[in-house]
């Protein structure tokens, strides 16, 4: 009975230590990434498996991108936080007034990495930005 009752105890008190563990754990503070600061900046667009590289302003509703020493005005349109629509302010062909989805696929602290596509079509980018200092 004694050696029931000894093991029991030793059982419970594992029991609960690793209860406690799991309380404290749980209640770190997460450092996540907060993705409503990519929202404006300054910002280095680089595409995978290509050289292509821009670089953009934005607030919230507009974005200048530049490349090649050519420069875009787009609308933006957030969707949520992870996902937005860009409509060239200008457009000049029937590719350049097709809606640009973009949506937002991992975030790091000074960065995030998307995939994009226009409206209705087959042509897909993946690329990352990266969020740059203003000066």
């Amino acid at each position: 009975m004694r050696l029931s009752l000894f093991i029991y105890l030793c059982f419970m008190k594992k029991a609960v230590l690793f209860l406690i563990g799991i309380f404290l754990i749980s209640c770190q503070e997460q450092s996540k990434t907060n993705p409503n600061k990519f929202k404006s900046g300054k910002f280095k667009t680089i595409l995978d498996d290509t050289n292509f590289t821009s670089f953009a302003i934005r607030n919230d509703s507009v974005q200048i991108e530049t490349y090649n020493q050519q420069k875009d005005t787009f609308t933006i349109e957030w969707t949520n936080n992870f996902e937005y629509i860009l409509y060239k302010k200008n457009p000049k062909s029937l590719l350049d007034s097709t809606p640009f989805y973009v949506k937002i696929t991992a975030l790091k602290k000074d960065s995030y990495s998307f995939s994009a596509y226009y409206k209705g079509s087959n042509f897909k980018q993946k690329g990352t930005a990266f969020k740059l200092p203003l000066k």
